[in-house]
């Protein structure tokens, strides 16, 4: 088995009795066997100068089956190739000699030196690719190698850059500039008109508690200001997991993910305020702003870190007990929103291992009921009325996900022993104690 399979696993099978909406940030690190062996072959032809069929077999590494992400044929010794990455098309050209890539950004109705100096600041940036003016003086992002220098590696880190930074640019630029317009986007599906409404229901109201919580709760803010920080980030990552925004949302969630982790000096509280300044800033919207930018699209590249269980072990085990003294005070909100953080930022940062982040997405499933069944999930967590966690279903969920990794994780047997249902507190904390003490071992 590939070292990459090994360390992740293989790619997830999507279940058919839920409806098929996709949350959080796209990961490509759960590839199946034959990707895995594609891109073993790819590096193998490189380096017997086989170059063609080395980025044959490249392609076919990045290519997902169920998404068709990826699409190239090859014509005179020549392959012709285009893919996905969320609202961008990247399309190009691999040959003997050269290996060309380029995405169209958005348009320009006239040139403008504010998009034009903000484009050359960007490309300082950029290691691969860059910024340009196509021959209709629209904007784009390309990326050129020579074959002979275009490894899968390098190839790989090439045109993630490239098309990252296109699908992150193109709505940031269209927001700012006015004589920029949308550009080639026929790919992008759009979603349902409840769903749409499920979604901006939710955030609404969950900034709303929040800041009900922060400005008239029991905490004072200026004597708990890491409670303050707490109840922002889990629903910064929240909201990033479960609305999988676009455009100006998303930039607004990474935004308060930087301005919390930046080492620039300022206190807890003065970060506090600039992260709620930031979530203000998204109920001043209108809802058709917010349903301008929620569509589905396809992604080839990820942007969540690979890591290893012990990673996520000891991001829980640094964060977990900052609940005790909430829980047993009785500030629930508070308490619940450290777990909270904990899944979120997992999610929002890292790679986790399949079954792993698979157990995350069963949390939110549990803490989040209301909103997943607004989206039309029928779960069966907990009460509506009373609260009352439903054992068996939480244990046959989680029994569902060890069976369905069980050939790669033999080794995933949770402790459901450990697990306390006496409040949704309790019930946190020792649902992901026992996530923290999963063996992920996996055979070869």
């Amino acid at each position: 088995m590939n070292f990459l399979q090994r360390l992740f696993g293989n790619s997830d099978p999507s279940d058919p009795s839920e409806p098929n909406i996709k949350f959080g940030r796209y990961s490509d690190s759960y590839k199946s066997a034959a990707q895995y062996e594609a891109w073993d072959e790819s590096l193998e032809n490189f380096e017997k100068e086989n170059y063609v069929v080395s980025f044959d077999a490249f392609f076919r590494y990045l290519r997902d089956d169920k998404d068709e992400n990826v699409k190239w044929q090859e014509e005179n010794g020549a392959i012709q190739f285009e893919f996905y990455q969320g609202s961008k098309k990247i399309f190009g050209t691999a040959s003997i000699r050269n290996f060309k890539a380029e995405a169209k950004v958005a348009k320009a109705r006239q040139l403008n030196i504010g998009f034009m100096r903000r484009l050359i600041e960007q490309n300082f940036d950029l290691k691969y690719s860059r910024f340009a003016l196509d021959d209709q003086n629209d904007i784009a992002i390309v990326f050129d190698t020579s074959s002979l220098d275009g490894s899968p590696y390098k190839l790989y880190y090439a045109l993630k850059e490239m098309a990252v930074n296109a699908d992150k640019m193109d709505d940031l630029l269209i927001d700012e500039f006015d004589v920029l317009e949308q550009i080639e986007s026929s790919h992008i599906l759009d979603l349902s008109e409840p769903e749409k409404e499920a979604k901006y229901a939710y955030i609404q109201s969950e900034i709303t508690k929040v800041f009900e919580e922060i400005d008239h709760g029991k905490l004072r803010p200026e004597q708990y200001p890491g409670a303050i920080a707490y109840l922002l980030l889990d629903l910064s990552y929240r909201l990033d997991y479960l609305i999988s925004p676009e455009g100006f949302m998303m930039e607004r969630l990474e935004k308060i993910h930087r301005l919390y982790f930046e080492n620039d000096g300022k206190t807890t509280p003065q970060k506090t305020a600039l992260m709620r300044k930031n979530l203000d800033q998204l109920t001043t919207r209108t809802k058709e702003e917010f349903f301008k930018e929620m569509y589905r699209v396809k992604a080839t590249f990820g942007i969540t870190t690979p890591v290893n269980h012990d990673r996520v072990a000891a991001f829980i085990d640094g964060e977990l007990h900052n609940m005790d003294w909430y829980k047993d005070n009785r500030h629930e909100r508070v308490a619940m929103a450290i777990p909270g953080y904990i899944v979120g930022y997992c999610l929002f940062n890292y790679a986790a291992p399949k079954p792993v982040r698979e157990l995350f997405h069963l949390y939110f499933k549990i803490t989040e009921q209301e909103f997943f069944n607004s989206l039309g999930f029928s779960l069966n967590f907990q009460d509506a009325r009373s609260g009352e966690l439903n054992r068996k279903n939480i244990k046959s969920a989680i029994e569902k996900i060890v069976k369905d990794n069980e050939r790669i994780f033999p080794k995933l047997k949770p402790d459901f022993f450990s697990l306390n249902y006496s409040s949704r507190p309790e019930f946190a904390k020792s649902y992901l104690t026992m996530i923290r003490n999963l063996d992920t071992t996996k055979v070869d």
